[in-house]
């Protein structure tokens, strides 16, 4: 074992009080998919249905908030922030960073249609469409690729919310899977201190909580600080807050944010289309998502799920690749795709130019040329990175962690996010031929997108069929729009896989229920692939990316459960595989799960190397 790796261990022990966090509920295993891995090996219809069934712990959540009223209280904060000219900021990190983005493209993109229908109004739909922010650990760039230990640095979400001019006049929802994000705390101490509305929203129970982990304590007990506590129980993948957790807290900002528009609407434009009432949305919201959940848990959609699934793995599994083709729903897809990465090792979105780094499983175009324009598709504003100076680092960490963050820091700026070529420009990085696929996702409005010769979807598939791919079609719809659609696919490829997603009939202006069955769809059908690839024992993430200090006790606490090794112990020989395959990481490369090669040393009594191969010839 090398000094660095020993100190690195020490200096994490020192302060893995903070971090060891096995008690939280979200960090428990989920009984319902306790033996999900050992279902998907038999039937992935089957292990889809596990899945879905623990979506269901969203449902009940949900219905306790509509329930409990408080939706109308909350709602009227935002609502007199923006009549007062205040902004909204989500902030967060990782999965509730993505979903804080994904907020404001929703909020914006609703506004820009109010602009391209000729809306005219005081405050203008440009002004109302610039009141929302979103506020990610290590910004935008985070979309694609996690960045390494941001969420650990309370002082980190303080600055980039209070770069983005965050006053008195504001609503802060600072949004932590767990409440314990020093990142996320970071921000709603900021928006205390100058004076904004905060609201702190969490999965899990405030005794839990409060008990272990002082920095949660210390914000659920600060009495100016709204708590919004939606804990579900146990995640389906354990610890993966990428599930059950963010998708209920998907479920109740969007219908914050629903009845605030339709408040909104009904001033600006008392007899036009969206003069809704609002005090209806939760009773509506909740009985929508009944119905959604129940057509994801049917029968028959799991059976045309699990051939998308078994598409996908068989296209993985052979080195091969898949690119996604979306618009409407690019937020969606990426959000999906990015969280694949850190949760089960697999390799990210790979750079255009850089032909060092293992070509990524997935990848995502949208129908524009260039691709800052459909980075800006995607988000509905242009890209927010973090272009700190050395000297704005060297103000927010001691001296001897100032090179490494800076590193990281110049390794995340917008001209980066840029290298990963999302537009059409992109395409002919990433050719496809026999043994790849191409999939497209396409919701009801985007049809004609299929269904005409020069629609975006069309020609994209018609081409990855040409070059010798396989097709497949995501569509997410009303079930009576679906015959149109299957027919023209029976007709076009019958071999094309073919997912008819029904989505109920609603008249929400933001359509929320529908993207909230699309991210536990496509949640579903990410996981059970990695399942089907080995990268979950049970419903443990086995794969998973040491990459924060959170990341890095759940690691250890997994080798500690899986070899018998005390806490510390444990911990040694994690920083001692991190230090074997990091050189790997860094470059972007593949390499084995640090756990997994971990794991394989202490049963077999094996070095690194060895406990390598072994590990993947297991696979």
């Amino acid at each position: 074992m090398s000094e660095t790796s020993i100190r690195r261990s020490d200096e994490f022990l020192k302060i893995s009080d903070q971090f060891q966090l096995g008690v939280l509920t979200t960090e428990s295993s989920h009984p319902v998919t306790a033996d999900l891995s050992e279902t998907a090996k038999r039937d992935v219809s089957a292990a889809l249905g596990l899945l879905f069934q623990a979506d269901g712990d969203n449902v009940s959540k949900y219905r306790e908030f509509a329930e409990s009223g408080r939706a109308a209280s909350i709602k009227d904060a935002v609502l007199r922030a923006l009549k007062n000219g205040g902004k909204v900021f989500f902030t967060g990190c990782g999965s509730t960073g993505r979903l804080s983005i994904q907020l404001v493209s929703i909020w914006r993109g609703f506004w820009q249609q109010q602009r391209a229908r000729g809306l005219k109004c005081s405050p203008t739909p440009e002004d109302f469409e610039n009141r929302a922010f979103s506020v990610m650990a290590g910004g935008d760039f985070a979309l694609i690729k996690s960045v390494e230990g941001f969420e650990d640095f309370t002082e980190f979400g303080k600055k980039q919310i209070g770069d983005l001019g965050v006053s008195g006049k504001d609503v802060v929802f600072a949004i932590t899977e767990g409440g314990e994000t020093s990142f996320v705390i970071g921000t709603a101490w900021q928006g205390l201190e100058v004076g904004a509305k905060v609201y702190f929203v969490y999965n899990n129970p405030d005794d839990i909580l409060c008990q272990h982990v002082k920095r949660s304590r210390e914000v659920i007990q600060e009495p100016r600080i709204e708590k919004i506590n939606l804990t579900t129980g146990p995640m389906s993948i354990t610890g993966s807050t990428r599930m059950q957790a963010t998708t209920i807290q998907l479920c109740v900002m969007l219908t914050v944010l629903e009845m605030v528009l339709r408040d909104l609407m009904k001033e600006l434009e008392p007899k036009g289309p969206g003069a809704l009432d609002s005090a209806s949305v939760p009773s509506e919201f909740l009985k929508k998502l009944e119905e959604m959940h129940g057509n994801l848990t049917s029968p028959e959609f799991r059976s045309q799920l699990a051939k998308a699934v078994s598409l996908e793995e068989t296209v993985y599994r052979s080195k091969h690749k898949n690119n996604y083709f979306a618009d409407r729903f690019g937020i969606d897809v990426l959000t999906d795709t990015t969280e694949r990465s850190p949760t089960y090792c697999s390799p990210p979105f790979r750079k255009f130019d850089d032909t060092t780094a293992t070509e990524s499983w997935s990848f995502l175009f949208l129908p524009y040329q260039d691709t800052p324009k459909a980075w800006e598709r995607i988000i509905k504003r242009q890209p927010k990175c973090v272009e700190w100076t050395e000297k704005e680092v060297r103000a927010l960490v001691s001296e001897d962690k100032v090179a490494r963050t800076y590193e990281i820091v110049r390794k995340i700026s917008t001209a980066e996010l840029m290298r990963f070529k999302v537009g059409l420009d992109g395409l002919k990085y990433r050719p496809l031929g026999k043994g790849d696929s191409a999939v497209g996702i396409v919701s009801e409005t985007e049809k004609a997108s299929l269904l005409s010769k020069d629609g975006f979807h069309r020609r994209q598939l018609e081409a990855a069929q040409k070059a010798g791919a396989q097709t497949g079609v995501i569509y997410v719809g009303r079930k009576e729009s679906f015959k149109e659609i299957s027919d023209f696919l029976a007709k076009w490829n019958p071999q094309c896989v073919v997912v008819l997603a029904p989505v109920p009939s609603t008249d929400f202006l933001l359509d929320g229920v529908t993207r909230v069955g699309l991210k536990m769809m496509l949640n579903a059908l990410s996981t059970c692939t990695m399942v089907r690839l080995g990268r979950v024992m049970g419903n443990y993430m086995i794969w998973v990316v040491p990459s924060n200090l959170k990341l890095i006790d759940r690691s250890t606490r997994y080798i500690q459960r899986l070899t018998g090794l005390d806490y510390q112990a444990a911990n040694r020989l994690l920083f001692e595989v991190i230090e074997y395959v990091e050189p790997r990481m860094k470059a972007d490369q593949a390499y084995p799960p640090v756990v997994g090669v971990s794991v394989m040393r202490v049963r077999h009594k094996l070095g690194n190397e060895e406990a390598e191969k072994r590990l993947m010839a297991e696979l």
